[in-house]
């Protein structure tokens, strides 16, 4: 019998990775996103990639009546959940003074109240099912800060919270899994798509990892959970500088910064997709080279 599993963000960047790597392995996916016409394109993706099934379901992870549909009507379906990948996410480049509090929210709204509604909708299937994996796929920046990106940190800071305390409360679930997956810098368009006040856009810092190679640590944790998965080569030096040497990581991020994730472009204020999806952005790929 196939697995089921259903992917959050599967319209671009590393939930359309995933999707796409499940396809693969003859999986029936559940494509979740905001934007019907690239979940189409992705779920084409999917079926040519092998899977039993790619199911479209159009939806926006902060709307939890939605997320509860969702995943009620793939058990209807397939009769049992086996994972579920959250990898939806929007972002916001500029400094917290300068972001439209509506945008800031928003950021916030997506990572927090969208990974609390994930978690409200499947966490019961998996307790009665006493089976089931949730990975959210969070960030380096859930452990560090770095200027210019307040709203981001600060919804990827509180979901990872959240995800530990997951981790806590399913405990006492035989077979239940809660994982967190950290990525740095990935090829994928979230950069030129989120929102920017800063004056340019934002690049993924190096080393820049393809968003099949985060993919494949995605899978990996639904098959052997842990409760953090780092896809970054430099994400543990990164992160001991931050804690144990703050004077002098301090001195040198906002230089590295605007040397090796500030783009060379100067633009307008922009909202991007934070309030809705922009079909002719999404993809898996962004414009960087990747390793």
């Amino acid at each position: 019998m196939p697995q089921t599993v259903l992917v959050t963000g599967a319209s671009s960047g590393i939930g359309r990775a995933t999707a796409r790597q499940f396809g693969e392995r003859g999986a029936v996916v559940v494509l979740v996103a905001r934007g019907r016409p690239a979940l189409e394109e992705a779920a084409a993706e999917v079926r040519a990639a092998g899977a039993a099934e790619a199911v479209v379901c159009p939806a926006d992870v902060t709307d939890e009546d939605a997320v509860r549909a969702v995943v009620q009507s793939t058990v209807a379906r397939s009769g049992r959940l086996d994972a579920v990948v959250h990898a939806a996410q929007v972002m916001a480049y500029g400094r917290i003074e300068e972001v439209p509090a509506k945008v800031y929210e928003a950021v916030v709204d997506t990572a927090m109240h969208g990974t609390a509604n994930v978690a409200r909708a499947v966490l019961p299937v998996f307790r009665r099912q006493e089976s089931g994996s949730l990975v959210v796929v969070s960030s380096l920046l859930a452990s560090v800060a770095a200027p210019q990106m307040g709203s981001y940190i600060a919804a990827k800071w509180g979901q990872l919270g959240l995800v530990r305390v997951l981790q806590q409360e399913v405990r006492d679930a035989p077979g239940v899994s809660v994982t967190a997956v950290a990525p740095g810098g990935v090829n994928t368009p979230i950069y030129v798509q989120g929102a920017s006040y800063m004056g340019s856009t934002g690049r993924p810092p190096p080393p820049v990892y393809s968003p099949e190679r985060v993919a494949r640590k995605v899978i990996g944790a639904v098959d052997r959970p842990r409760r953090l998965v780092q896809a970054g080569v430099l994400n543990p030096l990164i992160t001991a500088g931050f804690r144990f040497l703050p004077g002098l990581y301090d001195l040198l991020v906002t230089p590295l910064m605007d040397l090796a994730a500030t783009a060379r472009d100067s633009i307008g204020p922009k909202v991007g997709n934070v309030f809705e999806s922009q079909p002719e952005g999404n993809a898996t790929h962004g414009r960087w080279r990747s390793i």
